[in-house]
């Protein structure tokens, strides 16, 4: 613990206050964040909108650019890690349990709950819903990691920086304003961000563990005590698994869940509405193709129906990964080394974001097609248990329900596991290696705060708290690819000066 900053004590502070307030007074604290959150709704939502389509050309361009070959590390550097293991941790550490929570749940929301352009039900609605899952949990969404991954790598391993967010941004502010308060305050930022982005993850993780448990096993009751047993046990596993070190821990579970993930997929594709899904995937591919700009800037402002829509769905997700960008960010740069700028947007960027549509096709044509035909309501059960609901109406329901409550409780533990790490590099000064006394606090605090914001508001405080957490980080997100973009105009100016 002697290694711990000041950066540690201002987070582990905020980080108590949230805890203790939302312990002895969770009314207070659900008022409160419930008001703050309708605020920035209607005031921040056209931000968002522009920050994250932004990012995604910022991202394309430096693919595309004379910058692209430039390398994540020394000259002839070689990555730590094959493709494969690289890919199964950025796709455990990105997308996570969130992937398997929304993969049934949001299709059939979009299709028979609120559709946003088209009547709840119709054919229409049906057909659109998996174009708006994948325009959520697609490119723009790992653009947001991309950029913070990418300045980070680019500082950390190019330049010989530390590996913080403040350190990023010495080229426009100067090292002795980052390395003063300023920079100890951008990297408190940075460490709640990630606090509330993981724990609001924890959250929906454990309450779907729960309904599974629930859904699966007569006796066992879907509550909050139940959810709080699941935490806990989640916690000590992913607190294991930190404590045993990035190469082993993380790599091996992530491995073996990207094929219990795949198995799953494939079990469900074959057993499942095959056609159907092959059909649906090609035309929501083609939708979110076609209709890319239109989805990417669409604010609604003369709609109130629809702006509540936009607001519960694409504010409330760009948000969320805004939250988790600190973590996943310094996690890829961390796995990332030795890849050129190129290859590590181009891994970053497309490959996760074609997985995250295969498993949306999967799961939620497969979901659609029971609602459908009539075999069950799925848009009539709670958001933890639509995914079992849908696997018990096909073959091997009961081993694909199995399955999926050890790939929830793996992505579980890769998230908060890959957070942990992360938190203790932030509050270390950069170190890639942290104290295991450090990586155990956080794994506690990041669990304590789930737990807190589960009780005092359920899925919606989760949200709420996302939504806060994430604006101040969205305007640090806007300075580091300003800040990168500055320094590496310029080392390309001073070479080319040399070899004139």
């Amino acid at each position: 613990m002697q290694k711990a900053t000041l950066v540690f004590w201002i987070s582990l502070a905020i980080s108590l206050i949230v805890v203790i307030w939302g312990s002895f007074a969770p009314g207070n604290l659900e008022t409160f964040t419930g008001e703050l959150t309708g605020q920035i709704y209607g005031k921040f939502g056209w931000f968002y909108l522009l920050l994250v389509l932004a990012v995604l050309l910022f991202c394309i361009y430096m693919m595309f650019s004379r910058f692209g070959n430039v390398k994540l590390g020394k000259k002839n550097e070689e990555p730590e890690f094959s493709r494969a293991s690289w890919f199964a941790m950025l796709f455990s550490a990105g997308m996570g349990m969130g992937l398997v929570f929304w993969s049934t749940a949001e299709p059939i929301s979009h299709a028979f709950k609120s559709s946003p352009v088209s009547p709840e039900g119709s054919e229409q609605a049906i057909k659109e819903a998996l174009k708006f899952s994948f325009f959520h949990w697609g490119i723009h969404a790992w653009a947001i990691y991309g950029i913070v991954g990418l300045v980070l790598a680019y500082f950390k391993f190019h330049k010989g920086a530390p590996g913080l967010i403040s350190a990023t941004l010495v080229p426009l502010f100067g090292e002795k304003l980052m390395q003063g308060l300023l920079g100890k305050l951008i990297d408190s930022l940075a460490v709640f961000a990630t606090i509330v982005g993981v724990a609001a993850t924890l959250g929906f993780g454990s309450a779907q563990i729960a309904g599974g448990l629930s859904f699966l096993f007569e006796g066992i009751p879907d509550s909050f005590f139940v959810q709080l047993i699941v935490l806990a046990v989640a916690t000590a596993l992913f607190i294991w698994s930190a404590w045993s070190g990035l190469g082993r821990g993380i790599k091996y579970l992530s491995n073996i869940n990207m094929a219990l993930a795949a198995v799953l997929m494939l079990l469900l594709f074959i057993v499942g509405p095959t056609l159907y899904i092959l059909n649906m995937f090609t035309n929501a591919l083609g939708q979110y193709v076609a209709d890319f700009f239109e989805l990417s800037l669409r604010l609604a402002p003369l709609d109130e129906e629809n702006r509540a829509w936009i607001n519960g769905w694409t504010i409330f997700y760009w948000a969320w990964w805004v939250s988790w960008a600190p973590f996943v960010g310094i996690f890829i740069a961390r796995i990332s080394r030795g890849r050129t700028i190129k290859e590590f947007l181009v891994g970053v960027l497309v490959v996760p974001s074609l997985l995250s549509f295969v498993f949306f096709a999967v799961f939620g044509v497969s979901a659609l097609n029971v609602e459908q035909l009539g075999l069950a309501e799925i848009s009539a059960l709670s958001l933890e248990t639509s995914t079992f609901g849908v696997l018990a109406e096909y073959p091997l329901g009961y081993v694909m329900s199995l399955i999926t409550i050890f790939v929830i409780a793996i992505f579980f533990i890769t998230s908060a596991d890959s957070a942990t790490f992360v938190l203790g590099m932030l509050t270390t000064n950069g170190l890639l290696n942290p104290p295991n006394s450090v990586k155990i606090t956080w794994g506690l605090i990041q669990s304590s705060v789930a737990a807190v914001i589960v009780y005092f508001g359920g899925t919606q405080g989760l949200q709420n708290m996302l939504i806060i957490a994430a604006l101040p980080f969205a305007v640090i997100i806007i300075l580091m690819g300003w800040s990168m973009l500055k320094d590496v105009s310029n080392e390309a100016k001073m070479t080319k000066t040399k070899r004139d």
